[in-house]
């Protein structure tokens, strides 16, 4: 991986650790010259710069959606909180000014483009086939089911699911993400492979 993206990465605000980031790279680097990746959860950028480095390097693009007013968990009163990104104007979360300026920084402009909305909107009109899809929205039940409807059978024959946040025990972690994870496999995805909380499945074709 390039190392002013991987420094970009490091250093945009986020959730993903170094080795969950390069295991997200390593997957996205093998998707066909010309493919689409599709992000849900964007957040800062954090993940998503090291997508764009991946679809720089395979020829592809990447497309992310996210409605950045945050998720239940980033809410004031809950662990994930960050009251730095709030709009004093408002009240509410933004987090679209930190995207936008991580890609500016990052030079990955041009193989990125946000889509505004949250997945039961976006998802409802999306027909095109997404080479890899990479799942890390909200982490409440109902959030990661609607992603997980939206957007999985969007995935192309052959191509690749991933799912971040995924604890199989719930001392770990929240639950959602580990559900959808197993609706993928009742669905005929098959696993590839793990990095700490990230799982990566293929679409059998």
């Amino acid at each position: 991986m390039d190392e002013g993206l991987r420094r970009a990465a490091l250093a945009a605000k986020g959730f993903m650790p170094e080795d969950e980031g390069d295991a997200l790279y390593a997957a996205a680097r093998t998707v066909p010259a010309g493919g689409l990746i599709l992000e849900v959860g964007t957040y800062c950028g954090k993940s998503t710069i090291y997508l764009a480095a991946a679809a720089r390097e395979a020829g592809a693009q990447v497309v992310t959606v996210d409605h950045h007013r945050g998720s239940d968990e980033n809410q004031a009163g809950w662990e994930h909180h960050d009251p730095t990104v709030v709009d004093p104007r408002t009240g509410r979360m933004d987090t679209l000014p930190f995207l936008r300026r991580n890609l500016e920084e990052a030079g990955v402009e041009d193989v990125v483009t946000l889509v505004i909305g949250r997945t039961e909107q976006v998802g409802g009109w999306w027909t095109t086939p997404v080479s890899l899809l990479f799942i890390d929205g909200g982490h409440a039940e109902y959030q990661a089911q609607a992603d997980y409807e939206a957007w999985a059978h969007h995935v192309a024959p052959g191509g690749t699911l991933l799912i971040h946040d995924v604890f199989s025990d719930p001392a770990d972690g929240g639950q959602a993400p580990y559900h959808i994870f197993l609706r993928a496999l009742e669905d005929g995805f098959k696993e590839r492979s793990r990095t700490g909380s990230l799982r990566v499945l293929d679409r059998v074709a």
